[in-house]
């Protein structure tokens, strides 16, 4: 049987990371997957809930808090292989062809570190950009971005307009600049190790030394 594997979120300030993976014969997936950031977000919606309630397919799903991102006995690269290992474990089986999208510049080594973290005796196949090129990578990234578009929509229900959660966002910039004045620190929602959550707490703290 056929898998496919890729992540969403791995560049956010705000919320996860997800990695997904789905298994199933080839027929079994819809008809215009492609790479998830060529998708509408309705179509991207459209194609998740049909591979979710497939018979024949089988999804697995890793979530990546950002406490997890943030530890620094870690990496991205590390965190990303550990989220498609466990993606990949929750649905492989003995014989599985694995095909995933290379979360490091070189393709065979990070193929090499996802296969070390599934039990199963797979074998993997690693590309950059393997969901613009194979069925079921993109509709694992498909999948993946669901699923981090969920999370992120329940941010925004708990804090507010949290924006995309990326750096590039300038309403998510606003809303971390307005929660670390209002609270003095970060929401758990943010990846405190990234240069942008550094740019917000020096900021506050040159507003708070300009009131003296």
């Amino acid at each position: 049987m056929q898998v496919g594997a890729d992540e969403a979120g791995k560049g956010p300030v705000l919320g996860p990371m997800v990695a997904a993976a789905v298994r199933a014969p080839p027929d079994a997936i819809p008809d215009g997957v492609d790479d998830s950031k060529r998708l509408s977000s309705a179509r991207r919606d459209e194609l998740a809930a049909r591979l979710r309630s497939a018979a024949a397919v089988d999804v697995g799903v890793a979530v990546v808090p950002p406490a997890r991102i943030d530890d620094p006995e870690t990496d991205m690269n590390s965190v990303t292989v550990a989220a498609q290992a466990e993606a990949i474990a929750a649905v492989a089986a003995e014989g599985d062809a694995v095909t995933v999208d290379a979360g490091d510049v070189d393709a065979e080594r990070f193929g090499r570190r996802v296969g070390s973290g599934v039990d199963a005796a797979v074998t993997i196949q690693s590309e950059h950009r393997a969901d613009e090129t194979h069925a079921h990578v993109a509709a694992a990234s498909i999948v993946a971005k669901v699923e981090r578009d969920a999370r992120i929509e329940a941010l925004a229900d708990a804090y507010g307009d949290v924006g995309s959660g990326y750096p590039s966002d300038e309403r998510t910039r606003a809303f971390l600049a307005e929660y670390v004045r209002e609270n003095g620190s970060l929401p758990d929602c943010a990846r405190a190790s990234w240069s942008t959550c550094d740019d917000v707490l020096a900021a506050a703290e040159q507003s708070s030394l300009a009131e003296f």
